[in-house]
Order: C-alpha cells, then structure tokens, then sequence
C-alpha cells in the first residue's frame, strides 16, 4: 500500500485561547497495516455473533460512553471551542444506539418473496465488510453513532479516523467500545494523516468508506475510491436555506431560525445560511431576528456560560469575516449587537459574533459558498416563485425548510424544493427517525436509523429448493 513509515506529530490548536491543546502522532505504515489485518482477522467472528449480543455490546458502548461525558465534554469544548454546558453529546450517541436497537431486528430480518411448493426465496442483508469511517470535528462524539454503532449493528467491523482537530474523541471511544465488551479488532480508531488514507481507500482494502466533512474532503475520498468499486457514503456541507412565507408565524418562527443560524458557532452542515422573506413581512421578520440575535451571548466557553464560543480556528474566522465584508462592500447590510462584536474583538482571533445581514442577493459569494458560521443572511422576495426559485439555485442540497400556516400548501411546495430532507416550520434537526444525507455537492448515500442499516449491508438472495424432482 506504500504507506508512511516513522512517527509524525500533530498539535491540536485551541480556538479558545490559542494555545496547544494536544499533540499525537499520526500512526505508521506498519501500525495501520496491523490494525488492517486484525480488523479481517475479527470480522467473520462479528458477522457471525447473533443480532441481539451485537446491540447489546452497542448499548454498553452507549453507556460507557455517557459515563465518559466530563472528559469527552471538556474535549469538546478545548478542541472545537463549543461551550462546555452545550458540549456533552453523550446522551445523543446513546439515543442512536438505542434506536437502532430497536429497528435492526426487523429492518435485518429475511424479506420473503413469493415462493412455490419446493422452492423458498427470500433476502437476507448481509454486511459488507471492513468499513472506513472518517468523520468531522463539529459533533465529534454524536456522530459516531452514525459512522461507527450504524455499521457495527449491521456486522461490518471498522476502521475510525477522527478529525486532527478532535483525536482526544477517538481515543475515548475506542476505550468505551474496549470497556463495553467489543471484541479486538472490530472497531479501532487510527490517527491517519489525509495522504495515508487516500492510500488505504485506493488499495481496495475498504468494503466501504463512510464520510462526514467538506466537500473538497468528499471529493477527495471519491476521486481515491475510483475504480475500486467501494462503496463510498458521502455527508458532506450544505448552503441550507429557509422560506418565511407572509402567513407564518413570526413568534414563534424567529427564535427557532435563529437557533438554526447560530448554535454550534453556525457550524453545522445543516445551519441556516440563507433566508428568504415574504417582502410583506420583511421589516419585521428582520426586526424580531435582530432582537432576538442579541440574546446570543458570545464568550469564553469554559470561563463563562455564553450562547456561542469561537469558531474551530481564527482562519475559519478570517474567512466567515471576508465573506461578510465582501457582501458588505457589495451592498448588504450589517445588524449586529455592537457589545457583541467588541467582546469577539477582545476575546481572540477565532471568535465571531452572530450577526444579521440584509439586502444580500445571488450574486454575492456569501449566498453561494458555505459559511459555516454565525452569520444570519436574509433576501426579501416577491413570494413562493421567487422563493423556491432561489431555494433551489444552489449547489447544496442536504436540508431546506418552509414557515408557514397553511400546511398543505407549505407540503406542495416542500414537493419543489431539492434537498435531502425538508422541513415545515422546523430548522437545523436531524431526526433520527429519518434517513438523512444530501443531493447535488451535499453527499451521496443515506445514513441514520433502518436506512443506514440498510446501505451498510448487501441483499444476499437466497433460493432454497428443497426436493428435486
């Protein structure tokens, strides 16, 4: 696979502060080619371990997870810069788990198909595989519910590589997973530099790739994989937009887009980043926003108890920043809470304050990348024409959502709107009960619940002819 050899360290910025919160180092080719081979060493023993001891070493998993919460949380926060009284994502780790607890033995049961006298036909999914699962650094802990419990349910065994940004994550779930009983080998968590794992995906060696982050990221995983035939599931960002009609309810629509643009720093792929107003109700959609933008408290994560932090890195703040001041130079205007913006100046180089901006368009680069922060863009429009005509003119397409009282016609135009997942008088959620993933640059594949048991297995058919005659 001709893979690294000798020890290379990494160091883990603190947005908080700035300083050097860790350093690692990124494993050797002879390490990674020892976890490859344990890894196939244990996965026709995991395959074959029954459905019920599967999930029941997953809810431990859960559990000693949950009862890592302080460390995991404090890792969290130092790492990603997320208030420490918003960073234990324990409890939704476990939640998945113990939902997919619950669908895996029907959702991996035997599909019957019509049989004769001697002849029985039936699927049965089965697992793939070895799996690389590579995730993101903006819900470190939660998403492993979907890269790692989703796949182990389903009998693959997996391969983790976490964000630099967040290896102290890894670490702590792999000793969770060691603690809940998993057997050696079936899931491992390797700090792999971008380079070696673009190697490993285009050796072959992966059944399947599971990745959450960038776009750029994305595309990397997919050029490696070409020609491979693994099967590649890609999360990736999002440019998530929400209408406001004339009849929606402000009260109680405002706090919650607001929560949508702002929480986790605007770091989410499925953030609020661009706003469509009925022009009817524009002025004052925009006032009740600005208010409410003003309840975000920015402030030091571990120190205080503030709404928002900082961002990951004081050059992601640097790019939030030029993108604001571009669309600034280009005619928008700012509205933000000026005790805000003074205490980010004092409180270092990665924290942003939330902030509204209006009289944004199309042509400006901030309604076209991805901002990945807390930045609230709000378009007046002419009504549902213009709204979906520019919900859709994007090249993201992972969730989108309507505010609205009449409700059937709020669902008809749901039908227009191209996105994974679509919302009525809702924002910013990924319900566990649903499939969840993208079209367009926002990813291929869906994850969560019986869907993602279901892209992490194969349908095995099954003829079974009893007599011959």
């Amino acid at each position: 696979m001709n893979l690294h050899s000798g020890a290379r360290t990494f160091a883990v910025t603190s947005p908080v502060d700035g300083s050097i919160y860790a350093t690692r180092s990124y494993v050797d080719g002879a390490a990674i080619e020892a976890a490859v081979a344990r890894a196939r060493a244990a996965l026709p023993g995991w395959r074959r371990t029954p459905l019920a001891e599967r999930l029941a070493i997953l809810l431990r998993f859960g559990e000693e997870m949950k009862a890592r919460a302080a460390p995991l949380a404090d890792a969290v926060a130092w790492q990603i810069g997320r208030p420490l009284w918003q960073a234990d994502e324990t409890p939704r780790l476990a939640l998945i788990g113990e939902l997919l607890a619950g669908a895996a033995p029907e959702t991996l049961a035997d599909m019957p198909f019509p049989s004769d006298e001697n002849i029985r036909r039936y699927a049965r999914p089965v697992a793939g595989g070895l799996h690389l699962s590579i995730c993101a650094w903006n819900y470190p802990t939660a998403m492993l519910g979907y890269l790692v419990t989703s796949p182990l349910a389903a009998g693959n065994v997996v391969i983790f590589k976490h964000s630099p940004q967040t290896p102290l994550i890894a670490e702590l779930a792999e000793e969770a997973f060691r603690a809940a009983g998993g057997p050696e080998g079936v899931f491992q968590s390797l700090h792999l530099d971008h380079p070696d794992a673009e190697r490993l995906i285009a050796s072959g060696v992966f059944n399947a790739v599971n990745f959450i982050g960038s776009v750029n990221g994305g595309r990397r995983v997919h050029a490696a994989a070409a020609g491979t035939f693994t099967q590649v599931h890609l999360e990736l960002g999002g440019k998530d937009p929400t209408y406001v009609r004339s009849d929606a309810d402000l009260e109680a629509a405002v706090p919650l887009i607001a929560e949508g643009s702002y929480s986790n720093a605007g770091q989410s792929c499925c953030s609020v980043e661009r706003i469509y107003v009925d022009r009817s109700i524009h002025d004052r959609f925009v006032e009740a926003l600005v208010a409410e933008t003003a309840k975000w408290s920015i402030g030091h994560p571990i120190g205080e108890k503030p709404m928002v932090g900082p961002v990951v890195r004081a050059v992601a703040a640097d790019t939030i920043r030029g993108l604001t001041e571009g669309a600034v130079r280009a005619g928008a205007k700012r509205l933000m809470p000026q005790d805000g913006a003074l205490k980010a100046a004092k409180l270092g180089a990665a924290y942003v304050a939330p902030e509204v901006l209006t009289g944004v368009d199309h042509s400006m680069q901030i309604m076209r990348d991805e901002l990945f922060g807390p930045v609230a863009c709000v378009q007046a429009v002419s009504g549902d024409d213009e709204a979906i005509r520019l919900v859709n003119d994007s090249d993201y397409g992972l969730s989108a959502s309507i505010w609205t009282r009449d409700v059937e016609r709020g669902v008809a135009l749901l039908d227009e709107v191209e996105a994974g997942t679509v919302y009525l008088n809702r924002c910013d959620h990924a319900d566990l009960y649903l499939p969840w993933g993208g079209i367009k640059n926002s990813g291929l594949g869906r994850t969560n619940g019986r869907a993602g048991l279901i892209e992490a297995t194969a349908a095995k058919a099954y003829h079974v002819r009893s007599v011959i005659a």
